[in-house]
């Protein structure tokens, strides 16, 4: 039977109405992340400024699946590598008692252990992820956190290895109600590309943020270049939550002092500011935690 032409074009307009609705427009968002506890220097969630006008995420710096004295992996058995004298369970549940809009996250990997690399190096994706499963649960639990973070950023596996170890562990993790949130922290490097965005085709609707480290390019970058690489990576990976970002180590990329948050509030003004993260709080300890509260004071303006 032959369908009628108005029928069938109301059936058309109805369904790119659907389709359109389903693709998210571009927005500001008023989340701030900052990394804590890697560097031992006795900063504490309470030194740092967190204002009520924003989610704000503290990602414990790291757990690592290498034996405590960090000379060995140990195929996704997770030990804790931060500072637990001063970010320990009680801490957690004390600020986040103290601040309704604060969650806890711990982030996995990291640049180094023991002074050498941190790999990533699972003997097989099954025992991995059967390993990684039970050993965070256990972690998360104790310390009351709520998320991770995926920040290996050495490999001794395929990017589908750790396409599919990372992704059956979010997803797993996430089905069993053990964390609310993940992301991930890439960079501008070809190795680590390759696997994060192996891991974005395959898991990227199970990754709520996209920690990108823009802190990893050249210390002489500019603004615009800044916007540049903002949309390079958030077309790389497409339909996600793409942080901007700046280290308070000294190490590279766009600073405040050279105009990080011109650039901000440029992305702000496009609605493209999705928030912002720093590494790290250990650092910024020594300035007073100047520019976090910047940071979160632009957030926290009405989009």
């Amino acid at each position: 039977m032959a369908v009628p032409k108005l029928k069938l074009m109301i059936s058309l307009v109805f369904i790119q109405a659907l389709i359109t609705s389903n693709q998210a427009a571009p927005s500001n968002s008023d989340i701030f992340r900052e990394y804590i506890g890697a560097e031992f220097n006795n900063v504490k969630f309470s030194d740092v400024p967190i204002n009520p006008n924003v989610e704000f995420h503290f990602l414990l710096s790291f757990a690592i699946d290498y034996d405590t004295s960090g000379s060995s992996p140990t195929n996704g058995n997770f030990n804790v590598f931060w500072d637990t004298d001063n970010l320990g369970a009680s801490q957690v549940s004390d600020i986040k008692n103290a601040h309704s809009n604060v969650k806890v996250g711990l982030s996995l990997g990291g640049d180094s252990v023991n002074s050498g690399s941190c790999y990533f190096n699972p003997s097989s994706v099954d025992s991995w992820v059967s390993n990684a499963v039970s050993s965070l649960t256990s972690i998360i639990q104790q310390y009351n956190l709520d998320g991770i973070d995926i920040d290996y950023e050495h490999f001794k596996s395929d990017p589908n290895t750790f396409s599919e170890c990372i992704g059956r562990l979010i997803k797993t993790l996430k089905d069993k109600g053990v964390i609310k949130f993940a992301s991930i922290a890439p960079f501008d490097d070809d190795d680590v590309q390759s696997h994060y965005l192996a891991l974005w085709k395959n898991y990227g609707q199970l990754i709520d943020y996209v920690n990108f480290q823009f802190y990893a390019y050249d210390q002489s970058t500019t603004v615009s270049q800044f916007i540049n690489y903002f949309k390079k990576q958030s077309s790389n990976y497409n339909g996600g939550k793409v942080l901007a970002s700046f280290s308070t180590d000294g190490s590279g990329g766009l600073s405040p002092e050279n105009g990080f948050f011109t650039a901000c509030h440029r992305l702000k003004s496009e609605q493209n500011l999705n928030g912002i993260f720093i590494w790290s709080a250990d650092d910024s300890k020594k300035n007073g935690f100047r520019y976090e509260k910047q940071s979160q004071a632009l957030l926290a303006i009405p989009h």
